[in-house]
């Protein structure tokens, strides 16, 4: 879930049908891709923002792992409290690692106020010692959107070639206000969520496999041999359904 930071009705929502989800199909942890905190990413509306919304979750043991998005490093510390919150369970300041059963996470600081440079070395080191079968990515700035932001040259040019050397099946970001998955590109899927708490207006690209303007959050289910992600609504109907095969890297 992304963009989720504004303590305003559309976010309690979201969490709302995340917590229903979990009755039926109980999961072990959540990827927050960023602007966890409106507008300035101030640690004291962490309450309203985080602990609240998400209390059922946090209350059944499901762990969060946060990234930080361009709302939450406009402040003086430029997110050190967050990056220190609990919580969040974030192992670093600009990037970092771990793993889940048979999934290792990478989560970056896509700001580009911070030294991207140093996190692609770190990324390529990190997926070069990975004997995980899946490798999820995930930031706050989308590599492939079709909405107000849309990509960035930046790491276009420079983490598609890495995802693909080292097979990292999906990455997963927030700055735009829609979902959006988009078809394999180079064996990777892309996957926007930043629809959980507001909303902007999405378009389409030729790479795209489904987008759509509403509230609600990713699911991603993993099997042996195979991701199964689930697009889910605040009314907890699933409005998109996409596979991703181990055999397409």
């Amino acid at each position: 879930m992304g963009d989720v930071g504004t303590g305003g009705n559309g976010q309690y929502k979201v969490a709302k049908t995340m917590s229903c989800f979990y009755a039926a199909n109980p999961f072990p942890l959540v990827l927050m891709t960023g602007d966890n905190i409106y507008s300035h990413g101030d640690i004291d509306k962490i309450k309203d923002t985080f602990e609240t919304p998400y209390q059922e979750l946090l209350q059944q043991q499901v762990k969060f792992y946060a990234a930080l998005g361009n709302h939450d490093t406009d402040n003086f510390e430029r997110g050190a409290k967050q990056i220190e919150y609990a919580d969040f369970n974030m192992g670093g300041r600009y990037y970092y690692t771990f793993t889940d059963r048979h999934v290792q996470f990478f989560a970056l600081d896509t700001n580009f106020s911070t030294p991207l440079e140093e996190q692609f070395e770190w990324l390529e080191t990190e997926l070069q010692q990975s004997k995980q079968p899946w490798k999820v990515v995930f930031g706050h700035h989308p590599i492939y959107s079709s909405g107000r932001h849309g990509g960035s040259s930046k790491l276009i040019e420079r983490l598609p070639p890495l995802f693909a050397r080292y097979g990292v099946q999906l990455y997963l970001n927030g700055h735009d206000h829609h979902y959006e998955r988009t078809k394999p590109i180079n064996g990777t899927t892309y996957i926007t969520c930043g629809n959980g708490a507001q909303l902007r207006k999405v378009g389409k690209s030729d790479w795209t496999a489904y987008a759509v303007s509403r509230l609600g959050f990713a699911a991603v289910e993993v099997y042996s041999d195979r991701l199964e992600i689930l697009g889910i609504g605040t009314n907890g109907e699933i409005f998109d359904r996409g596979e991703i095969m181990i055999s397409q890297n």
